[in-house]
């Protein structure tokens, strides 16, 4: 096999962990989306494994970039790639821990009535979850356009948390005893959580726009995009 045949190799292998740690971090929100909805802590109680091989596969992959710059002779374009994926596996990490997060917070609220609950939340939670399976797509076929979509869903998600903040505010101010205030406090936290999980999405699809144009840029919304 000549070098360059190896070396294609390898960077094929680095694309495929990635999207294998992605799948284990949609595995991740999936259940922990679900656990919130039912509000069941015991179902969000296996998220810890899962976010141990999250965190796992981040530091086996972050020694594989650092041994194909090490021993390979990477293009420029190589190195957007590996480089672009060193940031990517740190996002994803993150994403592991903000689904740690909200099974965390589920933890108190264990006998709450779901109606009781801003509706926002859910939803916050199943855009991010399609703002996930969106990105693997893109990231699979390269494809900068779709992942421009993120930046739609993501203000999708800024708009939901803001109602959903003002409405935990509002009953945090009315709250009758330190348990109560506690207990809305968690419901924030997971709301948080979400926002947050949109904003790493968008900073991946920042990342595979810059390994397919090599342009570093923020996502924006396209008209043109938008409406399709």
């Amino acid at each position: 096999m000549k070098p360059r045949e190896h070396f294609d190799r390898e960077l094929q292998q680095l694309s495929d962990s990635i999207m294998l740690m992605a799948s284990r971090v949609e595995e991740e929100l999936s259940i922990v989306l679900a656990a919130y909805e039912r509000l069941d802590p015991t179902l969000a109680s296996v998220v810890s494994d899962l976010d141990r091989q999250v965190n796992k596969m981040r530091f086996e992959i972050e020694e594989h970039c650092i041994l194909l710059i090490a021993k390979q002779q990477p293009t420029a374009r190589d190195l957007r790639l590996i480089i672009a994926s060193l940031n990517m596996i740190v996002d994803l990490e993150r994403m592991g821990d903000q689904a740690k997060g909200v099974a965390k917070a589920l933890r108190h609220l264990h006998g709450r009535p779901r109606g009781s609950l801003p509706p926002e939340i859910a939803e916050m939670g199943r855009t991010v979850l399609e703002m996930l399976r969106t990105i693997k797509v893109a990231y699979a076929n390269r494809d900068i356009q779709l992942a421009q979509r993120i930046a739609r869903q993501d203000d999708e998600v800024d708009k939901l948390y803001a109602r959903a903040f003002t409405t935990v505010m509002y009953q945090l101010a009315s709250s009758g005893s330190p348990e109560e205030a506690e207990n809305e406090y968690e419901v924030l936290r997971i709301a948080r959580e979400f926002e947050r999980f949109g904003d790493l999405i968008t900073n991946v699809a920042e990342r595979l726009i810059f390994i397919v144009t090599g342009s570093m840029e923020e996502v924006n919304i396209e008209p043109d995009v938008a409406q399709n």
